[in-house]
């Protein structure tokens, strides 16, 4: 099967033939029909992580959020059958640890990133094998576009989670979001289904225009502002209910924090670059005389999947409309390197293998 595997970091993967997956006793293997490139695929492929155990190294296939077709399974899986839809979360939880036994799979004490280490060989492939399917492979409903929800894939419900379980986002909270790239502007669309007033935070304006198409009700341009928190507070009498570092740099993280109001809650969603390498300095005391949280969120649990098929069922989300572009397995290595300069808007989405 066709596959792009990481020859070094930073430079072009290599689109080559690899052995076919295996599902296993306990596994399933997928059969592509979407992929999204997220900005975690480039991470890895700049080599980052490392402080977290979870740096790809050189022959991995990368890819994690996938959409596809069960294809085959073992002989130990009862939920998954040949012919399924379904997506796979890019955090994979073994089934047995206490986390993933009380429905808490996203952050499984024997987590694998899928696409991330050697045992999950990624989805930047025309198979991917699924260990663990009970646990791991999430049916998708009836008659769902496979882009749409690849589009829905690391990102989007990750904001999902992170605004819907995390925070406390209700009617007329005001939601400011730092770093409008997939994430963030997945968080826009998310927070303003749940009712929230969001504050959209970039550099660009083609971004920011986006995030007003998906509901942001007001906008900041980082670049032509001297002091974004003072902006975001002027806007918001005050400060934000909920703040997301939609990005994982300094910059970004402490701008969140500081744009809150007391007891505001910062959500932290965006993981470090190499320049932070996984740690960033903050206004400790002023959180402490604010009483603010600060709360880390990371992808969702497959056992929650349903919640956002039934708003995307009901028409308050759509993950398509977060979709920038459809492109080829052969188009990765391109949109990786224009993410290095923040070059995509929204979530590209490999369609074609």
């Amino acid at each position: 099967m066709r596959a792009a595997v990481l020859e070094d970091y930073g430079e072009p993967l290599d689109i080559r033939d690899v052995d076919a997956p295996d599902p296993g006793p306990e596994g399933a293997v997928v059969e592509l029909e979407a992929c999204g490139i997220c900005r975690s695929d480039w991470h890895g492929w700049q080599g980052d992580w490392d402080w977290l155990g979870i740096q790809p190294q050189p022959g991995q296939i990368l890819g994690h959020e996938p959409a596809g077709r069960v294809v085959a399974v073992g002989d130990d899986v009862e939920n998954v059958a040949e012919g399924d839809s379904v997506t796979v979360p890019f955090n994979l939880g073994d089934g047995t640890c206490p986390q993933c036994r009380t429905g808490h799979g996203n952050v499984c004490e024997n987590v694998r990133p899928l696409g991330f280490v050697e045992s999950v060989p990624g989805a930047f492939a025309e198979q991917l094998r699924v260990p663990v399917a009970d646990q791991n492979a999430v049916s998708l409903p009836d008659g769902v576009s496979p882009v749409d929800m690849a589009g829905l894939g690391c990102r989007f419900m990750t904001s999902f989670h992170a605004l819907a379980h995390r925070a406390d986002v209700g009617g007329g909270d005001w939601v400011a979001v730092h770093g409008c790239g997939g994430v963030g502007l997945s968080a826009v669309h998310i927070a303003s289904a749940l009712g929230g007033n969001v504050v959209a935070v970039d550099l660009e304006d083609g971004k920011l225009e986006k995030a007003n198409e998906l509901g942001a009700s007001e906008t900041v341009n980082a670049s032509e502002v001297e002091n974004v928190p003072g902006e975001v507070k002027a806007i918001t009498n005050g400060g934000a209910t909920v703040s997301v570092d939609a990005l994982g740099i300094a910059t970004t993280c402490r701008n969140s924090v500081m744009s809150l109001a007391t007891h505001g809650q910062h959500i932290q969603v965006g993981l470090s670059t190499q320049d932070e390498g996984g740690e960033v300095s903050l206004p400790t005391d002023l959180m402490v005389m604010q009483e603010i949280e600060f709360i880390g969120s990371l992808g969702m649990p497959p056992t929650d999947y349903d919640e956002i098929f039934r708003m995307v069922g009901d028409g308050k989300l759509d993950p398509s409309a977060v979709v920038s572009e459809t492109v080829t397995l052969d188009d990765v290595s391109s949109r990786l390197e224009a993410m290095s300069d923040f070059g995509t808007m929204g979530i590209p989405v490999i369609d074609s293998f």
